[in-house]
């Protein structure tokens, strides 16, 4: 498998390298893998430990301290390594970009990050420093659907009033509780991400702009 593992304070591997033995590639990445088995089979954030991410990765406790100041660096990193890069958006239409960037969050379900995150959410409720450091993850993907909804409203497909904010968290909410919390049935093989979009989109009651006079 192969990783690309980053810190919770945004070194890279070269920068954490420290003098004496050099970092092992297949221990970082065994880390990583029983964190997310640890996460992904049920095992609470506030029940996960770092011995037991060391038993399952068969490595020593230090070895993990060595690489991460603390669970919850190790726990954003580990999610970092599944969600992926950011879809790419053409720029050509605003609905066909909107689309583009949500239909990840509608395939959570069928994806390991999809089991994992319902583990994650209330420890971010609770927990300061992970919410702080998971938003780091996730704020790059927010700005892009914010760019985009900014970029329909300068072309004008979007209403010139319409709120970034709340149309983002529009399109995103429904998503997040279809995929992680509790999906409907009724929706199942349904393309949600176009339907949401196409929903906003439609009348000048959500985002779509007047109707020229």
């Amino acid at each position: 498998m192969d990783v690309t593992i980053t810190t919770g304070t945004g070194a890279t591997d070269q920068d954490r390298k420290t003098p004496g033995r050099p970092r092992s590639a297949r221990a970082d990445e065994a880390i990583i893998e029983a964190t997310l088995d640890l996460l992904a089979s049920g095992t609470p954030v506030e029940a996960l430990s770092i011995e037991a991410v060391a038993a399952r990765a068969g490595v020593g406790k230090a070895t993990i301290y060595r690489r991460w100041a603390n669970k919850e660096q190790l726990i954003v990193d580990a999610v970092a390594s599944i969600k992926g890069e950011a879809p790419a958006i053409v720029g050509t239409s605003v609905r066909d970009d909107l689309i583009a960037l949500l239909r990840p969050i509608g395939q959570m379900r069928k994806n390991r990050f999809g089991m994992i995150m319902p583990c994650l959410l209330g420890e971010l409720r609770r927990n300061p420093e992970l919410a702080r450091s998971y938003s780091k993850l996730t704020e790059p993907r927010r700005e892009l659907l914010r760019e985009v909804i900014r970029r329909g409203i300068s072309t004008g497909e979007l209403r010139a009033d319409l709120d970034v904010e709340v149309a983002a968290a529009m399109l995103t909410a429904p998503l997040i509780l279809q995929g992680m919390i509790a999906g409907n049935p009724a929706l199942e093989g349904v393309d949600l991400p176009a339907k949401m979009v196409d929903l906003l989109l439609a009348t000048p009651a959500g985002a779509a702009p007047p109707p020229a006079n």
